[in-house]
């Protein structure tokens, strides 16, 4: 398997409680445990997931020429009651603004999932991953 990128490198400081400033080279967040500073982890890693699957529809249907209109993700994760709290099940629901084809975003989304979102691809395979879309079209 040839690796074709640097590997992604981060480096996370402590800035007290359980809050961290989690930066690469070009951008950073804040990782917070209480959700007020910043996202929690398992927060950060469900919009990740949403945030790849989201980016990937949104470029595949440009892509293909359809005239998107506007593009929302909205992610749903369920966790495991006992520790460790992973994730067990994740629901991504897609709004889509315009008169694309419904097969259109179909294909963006299996795309996505099945060939290119590294976020998806870097989970456990035994995470279930729902996908629902609902086009809107302008009047």
């Amino acid at each position: 398997m040839a690796v074709s990128k640097p590997p992604l490198t981060a480096t996370l400081t402590w800035l007290g409680d359980l809050k961290f400033r989690a930066a690469t080279s070009r951008t950073s967040i804040i990782l917070d445990s209480d959700s007020t500073a910043g996202p929690s982890p398992p927060e950060a890693v469900a919009m990740a997931l949403a945030g790849c699957m989201a980016i990937d529809v949104a470029d595949i249907v440009l892509t293909g020429r359809h005239p998107l209109a506007s593009l929302e993700a909205r992610i749903a994760g369920d966790r495991r009651e006992d520790p460790p709290r992973r994730f067990v099940r994740f629901t991504l629901t897609f709004m889509v603004g315009g008169a694309v084809p419904e097969h259109a975003i179909q294909r963006a989304i299996d795309l996505s999932r099945e060939k290119y979102c590294s976020v998806w691809h870097s989970l456990r395979e035994d995470i279930e991953l729902e996908t629902r879309f609902e086009v809107t079209t302008a009047a």
